[in-house]
C-alpha cells in the first residue's frame, strides 16, 4: 500500500510539474529607478544639490573619482529578460559638466509592466 502511496504522489508531482505549475517568481529591481522626464530635465551647470533634488543619491560614488557619479538601474521580472538602465554625470568643483546618457533607455520597467 506505500508504494503505491508513493508512486502515485510522485507521478502527480510530475505531472504537475510538467504542465506550467511552477513557484511565483518575484519581479527584482535594484538601483535607482529614473523617469525619462526627469533625466531630460538635467541641464549642465546645476549644482550637486540641484542634481540630489532631482535624481536622488546616486548609486556609486567613487572614492576615487568624486567628481563621476553612476546612477544604475536593473529590472528583471519574474519571467522575462533583465533590462538595465545606466546614467553617468561628471561634475568640477559643484557644477554639471557633462551628462552621459548613453547606458540610458526610457523602457528599462515600462515594457515590462501592464
Amino acid at each position: 500500500m506505500r508504494k503505491i502511496l508513493i508512486t502515485t504522489l510522485v507521478l502527480v508531482g510530475l505531472a504537475l510539474s510538467s504542465h506550467g505549475c511552477s513557484a511565483y517568481r518575484i519581479d527584482i529591481r535594484q538601483g535607482n529607478m529614473l523617469e525619462p522626464e526627469v533625466v531630460d530635465s538635467l541641464r549642465v551647470g546645476m549644482t550637486k544639490q540641484q542634481v540630489t533634488f532631482l535624481l536622488g543619491t546616486p548609486l556609486v560614488q567613487d572614492p576615487f573619482h568624486p567628481n563621476r557619479w553612476d546612477y544604475a538601474y536593473t529590472f528583471k521580472p519574474g519571467r522575462g529578460k533583465m533590462t538595465r538602465q545606466h546614467l553617468t554625470l561628471f561634475f568640477e568643483g559643484d557644477e554639471l559638466v557633462k551628462i552621459d546618457r548613453s547606458g540610458f533607455t526610457a523602457t528599462a520597467e515600462k515594457s515590462q509592466t501592464p
